[in-house]
């Protein structure tokens, strides 16, 4: 029994619940005295017709407290579970970074929703028939020791073979449905994540091998259910051969003592209607065991998340069934390491020519961009400035392949980028947006998304290049630092500074910066710049902004508005573009 669950439960509902099932499994006795009198038309206090009634109304009270319990068993559950999901959500709210903040919203919504609705079938189903094991066993078996000695001394050797066999199999079940448990919860966090970093996925031409990675843990958690399926069914079977083989140990002498004349009818028909009822209480518990052990699962998580020290490990940081960290079933976001980077030669920056280029969207009349005409030179860094809407950020979705012209055609080094394969053009840029992505993985994975089998020494003087190593090699495990989902546990100027690692790491020679200073403090912002200058040298740079800082790297200034460009500034220091920000 959940410890903690059961303190969190107790209350007036829960007790009333229990309450109602003892009373109904006690009605079983009596029940069991009037039908076995009926039948046998042995002398009671009442007889005939009133005999009939009495029984009559011992059932509807049964079936009265039946629902009485199943009544206040839901209130109680609900109650349960609007406690733990407050605690939990409020606990997650008020963790600081690095305590918990490691587990993904994916985990976290598969916990607070379906995995806290499991708990029903423990509070309606298994506390109850836990309370009744306890009792009515013990209740029959005085009944049957009154009535008939040698009865009662076989259902004593007997009954505990149930707990015993279930026990038995309840440890394997525990250990399965764990196992099923953390898959779900592994493939909810997983794949939340990766939807809300597709965008950076693609950019970095790992959006593909995400799908491996997904079929790999849903075929954990697959494997995981039909585990706990076959000891359930398992289960199922054990418990049921057990109760019949014990209850055929007691109704052959019953019959034969009954045909030799030892044994009168009444005593007879009141054994063998109340024997079973010492089986059943158990055999069902077993049942309730198995539909209740998932909720136990996530009630593990839960108080494990709500526990002072639940900053460490948490369940399902281990792959199921593999005694292996998580790593082995989600392998590294990212592609290889590119030749450039391995090779330390510089790639060669390439020429960039948008002509005519015109992008409408579905329901908007107006285009997102109007014939476009703007050439970037090799090498040569562009800033783009303009209102909200105007269409800087199209510019760079055009680049990326979230967008297509619907008129017009962009050339990279006078090749058409529409006849160019996706995947091998991607290669050739690094993108650093306004909010950028960090997975739920350590710093070093964050920074080789684009590289994963960078060495650690690249992955550090991308660091260091960015501002990065800064405040990195301060925290207690470094670049092995688990960060929590999308960054949790970072600032705003520190995850830019590891977007900015990320693309040194990548060293492509065509760079997008989608307004890297916004919603920085100045600290941060000057490291950003510092930084965004050393990476833009050298290559072919677009970079859409509105601070001051950023646009005095730029080698050129061009201004867009509703759709056009409509100014073209020829360089930072004398701009007038610049002096009038």
């Amino acid at each position: 029994m959940h410890k903690d669950l059961v303190r969190l439960a107790r209350g007036r509902h829960l007790y009333v619940c229990l309450l109602a099932a003892v009373a109904a499994g006690l009605l079983v006795l009596v029940q069991a005295e009037l039908l076995a009198g009926l039948l046998s038309g042995a002398p009671l206090i009442v007889q005939g017709a009133a005999l009939a009634g009495v029984l009559a109304t011992v059932i509807a009270s049964r079936a009265g407290l039946v629902w009485i319990q199943g009544v206040f068993a839901a209130r109680t559950a609900t109650a349960l579970k609007l406690t733990l999901r407050n605690r939990l959500l409020a606990h997650l709210h008020r963790q600081a970074p690095g305590g918990g903040a490691d587990r993904r919203s994916g985990e976290l919504v598969t916990l607070t929703g379906r995995g806290l609705d499991s708990l029903d079938p423990y509070i309606t189903g298994y506390l109850p028939q836990a309370a009744v094991a306890a009792v009515i066993p013990v209740a029959v078996l005085i009944r049957l020791t009154v009535a008939d000695l040698a009865t009662a001394v076989i259902v004593l050797l007997t009954l505990p073979l149930i707990p015993i066999f279930g026990a038995l199999v309840g440890w394997q079940t525990k250990v399965a449905t764990e196992r099923q448990w953390h898959a779900l919860t592994r493939l909810g966090g997983h794949f939340l994540d990766v939807v809300q970093g597709l965008p950076t996925l693609r950019v970095f031409g790992r959006a593909r091998h995400q799908a491996t990675v997904i079929r790999s843990v849903a075929d954990a958690h697959r494997s995981a259910t039909m585990a706990t399926l076959r000891i359930a069914f398992l289960s199922s079977l054990v418990l049921e051969l057990v109760a019949t083989l014990s209850l055929a140990l007691v109704a052959v002498p019953v019959g034969l003592r009954l045909l030799a004349g030892s044994l009168d009818l009444h005593t007879a028909l009141l054994v063998l209607i109340l024997a079973p009822e010492a089986y059943v209480p158990l055999r069902v518990l077993g049942l309730r065991f198995h539909a209740a052990m998932e909720g136990v699962a996530a009630a593990d998580q839960a108080f494990a998340a709500l526990a002072p020290s639940s900053g460490g490990e948490q369940p399902g940081d281990t792959a199921p069934g593999s005694g292996q960290p998580a790593a082995a079933v989600t392998p590294r976001i990212g592609r290889a390491y590119g030749e450039s980077a391995a090779t330390g030669v510089p790639p060669e920056p390439g020429r960039i020519r948008f002509e005519a280029v015109t992008v409408r969207f579905p329901g908007r009349a107006e285009p997102a961009l109007d014939e476009v005409h703007l050439a970037v030179e090799p090498g040569e860094c562009v800033a783009l400035v303009g209102p909200s809407g105007a269409g800087k950020s199209t510019l760079l979705h055009l680049l990326l392949g979230f967008a297509r012209p619907a008129e017009g055609r962009i050339l990279i080094d006078g090749v058409d980028l529409a006849a160019l394969a996706e995947d091998r053009w991607r290669r050739e840029l690094a993108f650093v947006p306004q909010n950028p992505h960090l997975f739920a993985t350590t710093i070093a994975e964050n920074i080789r998304l684009g590289s994963p089998d960078a060495p650690l020494d690249a992955v550090r003087e991308a660091a260091v290049a960015a501002h990065a190593d800064e405040f990195v090699s301060r925290l207690p495990h470094g670049y092995d630092t688990e960060l929590g989902e999308r960054g949790l546990g970072l600032s705003a100027g520190q995850r830019q500074r590891i977007a900015l690692a990320r693309a040194f790491l990548r060293d492509a020679p065509i760079l997008l910066l989608d307004e890297p200073t916004a919603r920085l403090d100045g600290r941060s912002e000057a490291a950003v710049v510092d930084a965004a200058r050393k990476l833009t040298r050298g290559r072919t740079s677009l970079i859409v902004a509105h601070r001051p800082a950023i646009l005095g790297i730029a080698d050129r200034i061009v201004r867009v508005d509703q759709g056009r460009i409509v100014t073209a500034a020829p360089g930072p220091a004398d701009s007038p573009l610049l002096r009038s920000m």
